[in-house]
C-alpha cells in the first residue's frame, strides 16, 4: 500500500535516532512493530544495525547487517517504515519463490534496476507484514 505523498522523517542531522525520538516519529503502534523488526534482526537472525545519518540522502538511514554484508536499508517516514533489499539480475528470480504477498513479487518485477541493483522495497505499516520481510531476509541472508 502506497500512501500519498509519502514524508521522510528524521532529517536533522543533529538529532540522533533514539527510542524516544523513533517512537515520537512513529506513533506508539508502528514503533512496537519497529521493536519486533529490531527483535527479529538481533534475535532471530544474529544480524546487526546501525543508524548513520547519511549526508547525500540528507536522512537517517538504518544499514542491517550480516557479518560485512548489507542485507537492507531501513528508514522511518510519516505513517510507515522503509525497508529496502536490493538484488541482482542473477538473484533476482529467487524472490519469486518466496511465500511473500503476490502484491510485493509484482512491484519487484516492475522495479526499475539502479544500476546493476533491483530495489525490492516494502513499506511496512502494521505488524503483519513483518511475516513477509522475514522470508525476505532468509532469502537475502542465504545468498553468498
Amino acid at each position: 500500500m502506497k500512501t500519498e505523498n509519502p514524508i521522510q522523517l528524521l532529517r536533522e542531522e543533529e538529532v540522533k535516532p533514539t527510542d524516544i525520538v523513533l517512537e515520537a516519529a512513529l506513533g506508539k503502534d508502528l514503533f512496537v512493530v519497529y521493536t519486533k523488526l529490531l527483535e527479529i534482526i538481533c534475535s532471530e537472525f544474529q544480524m546487526e544495525y546501525e543508524w548513520r545519518f547519511y549526508k547525500d540522502g540528507k536522512s537517517w538511514f538504518c544499514k542491517v547487517v550480516y557479518k560485512k554484508k548489507t542485507v537492507f536499508w531501513l528508514s522511518i517516514w510519516a505513517k510507515f517504515i522503509k525497508t529496502g533489499f536490493y538484488f541482482t539480475e542473477k538473484t533476482r528470480g529467487g524472490i519469486y519463490d518466496l511465500e511473500i504477498s503476490t502484491e510485493i513479487k509484482e512491484s519487484f518485477k516492475n522495479a526499475d534496476a539502479i544500476g546493476k541493483l533491483i530495489p525490492l522495497i516494502l513499506d511496512i505499516e502494521k505488524g503483519e507484514q513483518l511475516a513477509d520481510l522475514t522470508e525476505i531476509i532468509k532469502y537475502k541472508k542465504s545468498l553468498k
